[in-house]
């Protein structure tokens, strides 16, 4: 038996999903996952500059990112994918490692920053509720369960819930751009002097690991390939039509609201709802009703993405659960019906609660709250891609004999340049991410960490690193405890071993 063949659970776990997702479902499911409309105000801030390196990024990260994982996603197809490819380059315990910071990201960005952004938009625009409040604890709660739930139910049935967070955005922004060009016509515009769009070190370290994280995922709907229709057709078309979809989502909406607001005033946790809010005026009487219509989808689009990615990181964990590569066989279980990872989406539902709560007991402003939380899903999710990177370069030269539906015409020598480009930007980012400001003053940047945080380092400190270490220990400890679910491979007494750890 092959040393990558799966365990007998996971074997048997597969054999619930049911293939529903088309070419159409895959493409949006990325798009609601990734493309992260929440980050906008928080790279806009940054001034100018940073229509400049979310453009140098799209060419030099995410075209080559694009490439790697188009070849690699549509080769090696299966339910769990990053997980899998990390497993089958490196062995079980890095692909252990890559799963869990990469599932982890989700909850962590799901409980502390997306319920903190959807909440101040609900407060602001929909229904006034004070912080602290109990409304404010039971939204941020409902907002976290409400996308478990979705990510509970069949992907058969459910796929629409990430199809339509998809639609909204893509109408949010468009809806937004036009009434930006109808603003500017009626208003004038900021003036936005070429100077400034010139890149800065200081822009470039800021700026860099948000850039990433919001290209990033592309390949996420791997995680789901067992419930694709035809995964080795439609993963590369999916990744080229949605990763050039995110390019310009980001490009054209950064433009806007560096046109409407002044760069000061732009805040990661209202900034493009205040860009909305500016832009919306032209409508005179009807602005504010109009404004109440685009802040419910604002909210109903980030439940909808926030779906999307339990609906995805999940798989990979219960896959990987299933494996032996994280605990028993508890969490790797899939519903027989629903053919859903219930007790990972449980887990990550109760993880995205507590991340929440403990973000609630540092000081700050939400602003600041936002940034540090984003700060750490950042860093969790780079991380991952220090090791699924190096997956797919090693997996090209593991098996150059194996069909490739998709083949990026360059030689193994090229394909690893391409991949040591794109590792070379996570490591730079995953750096600056975990430890900000370390970088600047070794080249002549003062950096006031008080004043661009809005907390002290310290707590910052603690919290990053503590969720780092804790991570690892958890994934330490999965590990030993899924040693039983390892040793049973699908060409033992398969039926009986299966029995015991079901039972």
């Amino acid at each position: 038996m092959s040393d990558h063949s799966l365990s007998v659970l996971a074997d048997q776990q597969t054999k619930h999903l049911k293939k529903s997702l088309g070419r159409f479902d895959i493409v949006f499911l990325v798009i609601a996952a990734v493309i992260a409309i929440e980050t906008l105000a928080k790279t806009a801030s940054f001034g100018s500059e940073t229509f400049t390196w979310t453009l140098v990024l799209a060419i030099f990260f995410l075209v080559p990112y694009g490439l790697i994982f188009a070849e690699t996603g549509s080769t090696f197809i299966g339910e769990g994918g990053a997980y899998l490819w990390v497993r089958q380059a490196f062995g079980r315990p890095l692909g252990a490692l890559a799963s869990i910071l990469s599932w982890i990201t989700q909850p962590v960005w799901v409980g502390g920053s997306m319920a903190f952004l959807a909440s101040a938009v609900w407060d602001s625009y929909l229904l006034p509720t004070e912080p602290g409040s109990f409304a404010d604890y039971a939204f941020k709660i409902g907002f976290i369960w409400l996308t478990v739930v979705a990510a509970i139910l069949s992907l058969s049935r459910a796929k629409w819930i990430p199809s339509l967070g998809a639609i909204l955005k893509l109408l949010f922004l468009a809806f937004f751009l036009f009434t930006t060009i109808l603003y500017a016509f009626e208003h004038g515009v900021s003036n936005l002097e070429l100077s400034g769009f010139a890149p800065t070190t200081a822009g470039f370290l800021g700026l860099v690991p948000l850039l990433l994280f919001a290209y990033l995922g592309f390949e996420s709907s791997n995680s789901a390939s067992g419930e694709m229709k035809n995964p080795q057709r439609d993963i590369p078309a999916a990744i080229a039509r949605s990763g050039a979809t995110a390019a310009a989502c980001y490009l054209l909406p950064i433009l806007a609201i560096l046109l409407v607001l002044p760069a000061d005033t732009i805040t990661g946790i209202g900034g493009l709802m205040g860009a909305v809010s500016t832009v919306f005026s032209v409508y005179g009487p009807a602005s504010e009703i109009l404004l109440v219509l685009a802040a419910a989808i604002f909210v109903a689009a980030l439940a909808c993405q926030g779906a999307a990615w339990m609906i995805i990181s999940d798989r990979m964990q219960g896959l990987a659960a299933a494996d032996g590569s994280f605990f028993g066989g508890f969490f790797g279980k899939f519903h027989p019906r629903l053919g859903t990872p219930v007790h990972v989406n449980l887990l990550s539902g109760v993880v995205a609660t507590v991340f929440m709560l403990t973000a609630l007991q540092l000081t700050g402003t939400s602003a600041a709250l936002f940034g540090v939380v984003l700060s750490i899903a950042i860093s969790t999710f780079l991380l991952s891609y220090l090791l699924i990177i190096p997956a797919a370069i090693k997996l090209r030269w593991k098996y150059p004999d194996v069909e490739r539906p998709f083949r990026v015409r360059v030689g193994n020598r090229g394909f690893t340049a391409l991949g040591i480009l794109c590792f070379a930007w996570i490591l730079l980012g995953s750096w600056v991410a975990v430890f900000p400001g370390t970088l600047g003053p070794l080249v002549g940047l003062d950096y006031n960490f008080q004043e661009i945080w809005g907390v002290e380092r310290v707590p910052f400190q603690i919290l990053t690193l503590g969720t780092l270490a804790a991570l690892v220990a958890l994934c330490l400890t999965g590990y030993v405890r899924g040693r039983h679910i390892r040793s049973q491979r699908p060409d033992t007494e398969a039926s009986e071993l299966l029995e015991e750890t079901t039972s």
